[in-house]
């Protein structure tokens, strides 16, 4: 059962990644987002990449490392909330929306500025965590549809 939970979060998962995706890309104008190159993503991979090799990720390779731990992000997020839903079903309340702004409010507000890839929440615009707010609210959302609609396929 544990292997199943493990592929039906990571499937979860991946699909509220790609769905948040499209999503930013969407609200980022009418959020007022500007376009930026360097995003809190980008520079988790860079350190990860200093700690792993003892260099950066060069700028070419940047925006690709930044995605790829966007989606290792969704993933594990994915199969943590699947696992932990399996435990105990009320963690599905607000159809996944709330284990979403759970999530903005501990990785934007607290991880990130913690590791310094991000300003602290004070120091970050409110268009900015609105906009971050509702990208988290989606990818939960999607998490629990793809939850129930691949529970539901497979069972």
């Amino acid at each position: 059962m544990l292997l199943l939970l493990i592929v039906l979060g990571a499937s979860a998962g991946i699909l509220a990644s790609i769905v948040m995706d499209v999503f930013q890309a969407l609200a980022a104008r009418p959020f007022g987002i500007p376009g930026s190159s360097e995003t809190a993503t980008a520079a988790a991979a860079d350190s990860a990449s200093k700690v792993t090799t003892g260099k950066p990720v060069t700028q070419r390779r940047r925006q690709n490392a930044g995605r790829l731990v966007h989606y290792l992000t969704g993933i594990a997020l994915g199969i943590l909330y699947v696992h932990t839903v399996w435990m105990d079903p009320h963690v599905a309340i607000g159809f996944g929306v709330v284990f979403g702004i759970v999530v903005s409010v501990v990785l934007d507000d607290v991880l990130v500025p913690l590791f310094g890839w991000a300003p602290w929440p004070w120091a970050t615009p409110l268009n900015v965590h609105a906009y971050s707010l509702a990208s988290h609210a989606v990818f939960g959302a999607v998490l629990e549809a793809s939850r129930r609609l691949i529970w539901h396929w497979l069972f």
